[in-house]
């Protein structure tokens, strides 16, 4: 039996958020193992149509074989010119899973993963030029510093950062086993696999680029929806959530929001759940990586 690709989290929240329009146009911003577009493609007409991203070439296999469906092998933040491409001026709606797929985290050659040694590789596009290698070899201590605290939330940031520089000019870290022994004694014992977690987190965040893709994301999704049409996000970390949230609630991500002569806030979404929407315990039970999906719902006025 071959190895589950992903199993999407709170799959039937999301696509119950979306409100599908069976004619409508939709787009599954991360595709991976086709989850939630097998989901919207169920919904759809036959004037309906459902347009699918993802920039890893593993995925283009699980593409479905639909006249309905379009896959496009790109990263997400690319969406405007793409929809321009296919000549689609509104969306009816936008999904966005955020969590990295199963298949990534259980590929040791991929390198996203603490647990097995492979190259420190972490692409999501295996085209891309900058490994996460080039970025523990290559950066400043200042560079990794600002990496680890900010992406990894580590509070030993600044010490995690003049080790691997340290380590690195004896010996290129090129491999996880290398990573792992580096950062080993800096990392509490009683915690160790949410430390290492975090530091992979954060190489992950900047070999992808992954809070810019974001938002690029959500900033074309105030351009491309529709009226009444919706955008649900699931985000796995606190940054990524907070972008999200501030974003939903005032339309840029400072949020700064303008009110109008009568002192009514001037918002171009209308946030669905007021309160983020996580796993039940039987869903946890089942696929124990939903415990920190959260999902976000906004809808454009």
């Amino acid at each position: 039996m071959p190895p589950i690709y992903h199993i999407p989290a709170l799959l039937q929240p999301t696509i119950d958020g979306l409100d599908i329009k069976p004619e409508g146009n939709y787009v599954d911003a991360t595709f991976g193992g086709g989850g939630h577009s097998r989901e919207i493609i169920k919904h759809l007409n036959a004037k309906g149509h459902l347009y699918a991203f993802d920039q890893d070439q593993d995925a283009i296999v699980n593409a479905l074989n639909d006249k309905r469906f379009t896959f496009i092998h790109a990263n997400f933040r690319y969406i405007k010119n793409f929809m321009m491409y296919y000549g689609v001026e509104e969306l009816d709606g936008i999904i966005a899973d955020l969590g990295v797929s199963f298949h990534h985290f259980d590929t040791e050659q991929r390198g996203f993963s603490f647990r097995f040694d492979g190259p420190l590789d972490m692409r999501m596009n295996q085209n891309a030029t900058i490994k996460a290698s080039d970025i523990v070899n290559n950066y400043t201590e200042e560079q990794l510093t600002n990496i680890f605290r900010l992406y990894g939330e580590m509070n030993n940031a600044r010490q995690i950062a003049k080790r691997i520089v340290s380590t690195r000019q004896n010996q290129p870290i090129t491999t996880i086993e290398q990573l792992n022994n580096t950062i080993a004694p800096l990392c509490s014992k009683d915690k160790e696999k949410k430390d290492y977690a975090r530091i992979y987190q954060a190489l992950r965040i900047e070999t992808n680029d992954e809070l810019g893709a974001l938002r690029q994301l959500l900033d074309a999704s105030l351009q491309l929806l529709r009226q009444g049409g919706r955008i649900a996000v699931l985000t796995y970390h606190s940054l990524e959530d907070r972008l999200v949230k501030i974003f939903f609630r005032s339309g840029n991500f400072e949020g700064k929001i303008e009110k109008d002569f009568y002192g009514n806030p001037m918002t171009p979404f209308e946030v669905i759940n007021k309160k983020v929407i996580v796993a039940d315990e039987q869903e946890i039970d089942s696929n124990p990586r939903a415990r920190s999906a959260k999902l976000r719902i906004a809808q454009k006025k």
